[in-house]
């Protein structure tokens, strides 16, 4: 068996081999990633188009567009080229590249996701105080944060799971680079204690902000309860509701995936779960977020009709 400073290449998971259903993927991660393509470039493109967004939530649900993207980027694409030609393999270079952009692109998210909430905690909770601990200098920094962390933790676990020695085949039960599934590779039982207990650190720091999460949203259901007009607790469950489903669909499976027990794994379940954390939530994001934000609503459609009146514009122009 290849070690890995000889190993040139891995050979990812193959959907399936019948040339329909390939092409049937194929086409169902294209309209996936459509989707997500258009709904976070309507929301960034609205966001930074309109003065009246430039608010602390619509400012972090600009970053979190761009986690987005870079999730659906990372892994769709390759999936779609494997399945349109058949080809499983990707380079060991192309590997650690991919493993270390989803990431830093998720691990942001994560980050992003807790300070969404400290904003409707504060919002809601602290009404008074919000210009003061959200004003523009300190959501730069929250934002910076957030994506150093996950810059740092992506480079972490990158060098540590690569700098181990693989000596059991080269083939991955995942369609995209995925630390447990590099991590089955190793042939050092002490080189895989050194990433895994890493690995769970960082599962717990993010169970530790989805418990921040939830004991958050305790204090504003609380909150919300106590506003007497129906209108107010309208707006306030408007505000909260979308987030806790973006949420729940995407630190749930991402939690399962990375802590799960190896006894408990199966390919369909690594399967569903990793397309569950990593490809859903970019395209299903935009939606919920835009569904009970009338305002967001407004601009996005400002911004689609002003993007169609240009390209009508221009192509009267042209024939013209």
């Amino acid at each position: 068996m290849p070690n890995s400073s000889s190993m040139a290449q891995f050979l990812l998971l193959a959907f399936s081999d019948r040339r329909e259903l390939q092409l049937l993927h194929f086409w169902l991660f294209l309209g996936i990633s459509l989707a997500a393509l258009l709904g976070n470039g309507l929301i960034l493109s609205a966001v930074a188009c309109n003065q009246h967004l430039h608010t602390p939530r619509d400012f972090f649900l600009l970053h979190l567009s761009l986690t987005d993207l870079g999730c659906i980027c990372t892994t769709v694409p390759k999936a779609m080229h494997s399945s349109l030609w058949g080809t499983t393999t990707i380079s060991y270079t192309g590997c650690a590249a991919q493993l270390f952009f989803l990431l830093f692109f998720i691990s942001t998210e994560v980050s992003l996701l807790t300070i969404m909430c400290y904003d409707r905690y504060v919002a809601i909770c602290k009404p008074l105080h919000y210009g003061t601990l959200l004003g523009t200098r300190a959501c730069a920094h929250m934002a910076a944060a957030a994506w150093a962390s996950g810059f740092l933790n992506a480079l972490l676990h990158t060098a540590n799971t690569f700098s181990l020695p693989l000596c059991q085949g080269n083939a991955l039960g995942q369609f995209f680079c995925e630390i447990p599934h590099i991590l089955k590779l190793s042939c050092s039982h002490s080189g895989y204690l050194r990433e895994i207990g890493p690995l769970r650190v960082s599962g717990c720091l993010v169970f530790g902000c989805f418990v921040f999460i939830v004991f958050s949203y305790l204090q504003i259901f609380r909150a919300v309860l106590r506003i007497p007009s129906d209108e107010g607790r309208h707006k306030a469950f408007s505000m909260c509701l979308p987030h806790l489903a973006v949420v729940s669909l995407f630190i749930f499976p991402g939690i399962f995936t990375y802590l799960k027990l190896p006894s408990i794994s199966s390919a369909s379940l690594d399967l569903a779960l990793s397309v569950l954390y990593s490809v859903v939530p970019p395209a299903l994001n935009p939606l919920i977020y835009s569904l009970r934000n009338q305002e967001l609503k407004d601009a996005i459609r400002k911004t689609m009709t002003g993007y169609f009146s240009g390209a009508k514009n221009y192509i009267f122009s042209s024939v013209v």
